[in-house]
């Protein structure tokens, strides 16, 4: 059953989902809850910083530079705007060098686009920290049930970052603009028919995907200001026969987006990237580094390299000869070659002397993936690679990576969090700005105005 009946009247998907956030502004947020929202935009942060000094943020400044140096929402480096500009460049900023937050159960990179349109709409009316972090928690929380929902069917042909970014962004602004319930659900409609973002738009080497991030962005913070002035949407749109559950996945059953809504929050299950490059490949880098220290084994030692995993990870991450940085980044055999030659995958990876290093260039051409039915069988709740080296001098060995690090269960620690982001955000802003920054956003709650 998709939709609810209140008397003789049907109550839609959007309805549902507007009625919950409208009565969770009465509920204090738990600490625990805050706390996974401040670690989701500190990630953000390392994110966003090293991705706004590279394209296509700084095309998209250069294709919009008429509008900024105006407005009250501010772009990662200080440069003034407008909202929904500030959302479109910095949501594409924050999903460029491959190592912003996964919502495993989705397939999905929450806090590209929601947090983006949050903190854009946040600064323009002056909200406070803690405004700002509730509107957080309810954009990943709306959206990560919608991406789970939509499941695998949905990602087979769509990117879930573009699609069901929308409704992360949507949702993060009507919380911020106060919108009534009746006006969240029409901004949640509008959101829902501007989702958009193709597979095909990073199967060859392109900067249409970190644009995905931006656009849902831009569009979710667009749906929620128009609603508040009257707009309206289709109620049904997303479980119509024609709507966006038909028209982009396998009919989903959307009773399961409200089992535990309000008592499990998913902002507290995220995923954390601990490499710079796709998520579909951290379970093969894993696994390949867990057996390269079990068997004291140096990469030009390795004779050849198995890795079997689920689809997503051979279809998404195939590229066997990687000649661009975003081709390197999605290209399984590249990355686990340069763990295993280099000992990471951190930005360093994706610099002209890595990617054409002999050594690493060498390991790669005895590196075979293929699809493992198991672990195929259990994405996308498990995210699992199995590996086996077979070395120059005979030995054989292979190791089940059953998850990844930085997953729900296996998290990085505040810590590792920390480190991230210093390594990610101090070579751009600098070391001193980045650990104020990094206080400030520990404390966000506190702060009276962003």
């Amino acid at each position: 059953m998709d939709s609810r009946f209140r008397g003789a009247e049907i109550v839609f998907v959007v309805e549902r989902f507007a009625a919950w956030a409208e009565g969770y502004r009465q509920i204090p947020s738990q600490a625990e809850v805050l706390h996974h929202a401040k670690r989701a935009v500190i990630d953000w942060y390392a994110a966003l910083l090293p991705g706004a000094v590279v394209p296509p943020a700084t095309m998209l400044e250069a294709a919009f530079k008429e509008e900024l140096g105006h407005g009250a929402s501010v772009l990662a480096l200080g440069e003034k705007t407008h909202p929904r500009l500030a959302a479109l460049i910095n949501g594409s900023a924050a999903h460029t060098v491959e190592v912003d937050d996964i919502f495993r159960d989705g397939i999905y990179h929450p806090g590209a686009p929601t947090i983006a349109a949050a903190l854009a709409l946040a600064q323009a009316n002056g909200a406070s920290g803690a405004q700002f972090l509730r509107a957080v928690i309810v954009g990943y929380e709306i959206s990560t049930r919608i991406g789970a929902v939509m499941g695998r069917a949905h990602y087979k042909y769509w990117h879930n970052t573009g699609t069901i970014g929308v409704f992360g962004a949507c949702a993060a602004s009507a919380e911020l603009l106060g919108l009534d319930a009746k006006r969240f659900a029409h901004a949640l409609a509008t959101a829902t028919t501007f989702a958009a973002g193709l597979q095909q738009a990073f199967r060859m080497d392109s900067m249409s995907k970190p644009l995905h991030a931006g656009r849902a962005a831009e569009a979710g913070l667009t749906a929620a200001l128009a609603a508040r002035e009257g707009v309206t949407g289709s109620l049904d749109v997303i479980e119509g026969e024609a709507g966006f559950g038909v028209a982009m996945s396998d009919g989903p059953d959307w009773d399961e987006c409200f089992l535990s809504l309000g008592k499990t929050f998913n902002i507290c299950r995220m995923t954390f990237k601990n490499h710079t490059c796709c998520g579909h490949t951290f379970a093969a880098i894993d696994g390949a580094l867990a057996l390269q220290q079990r068997m004291n084994i140096a990469a030009r030692e390795i004779e050849r390299i198995r890795v079997g995993s689920y689809r997503a990870a051979k279809e998404v991450s195939g590229y066997d000869a990687p000649q661009t940085p975003a081709e390197a980044r999605f290209s399984l055999k590249y990355v686990v070659a340069t763990a295993l030659t280099h000992g990471s995958v951190r930005l360093a990876a994706f610099e002209p002397a890595r990617m054409n290093d002999a050594a690493t260039r060498d390991l790669m051409a005895r590196i075979e993936v293929s699809i493992d039915p198991e672990l195929d069988a259990a994405f996308p709740g498990q995210r699992a690679a199995r590996v086996a080296f077979v070395a120059r001098d005979g030995r054989r060995q292979e190791h089940l990576q059953p998850t990844r690090v930085g997953d729900p269960d296996a998290p990085l620690s505040d810590a590792q969090l920390e480190a991230k982001y210093l390594e990610l955000a101090a070579p751009v802003i600098g070391e001193s700005k980045a650990k104020t920054l990094l206080q400030r956003l520990w404390k966000l709650e506190s702060e009276k105005s962003l």
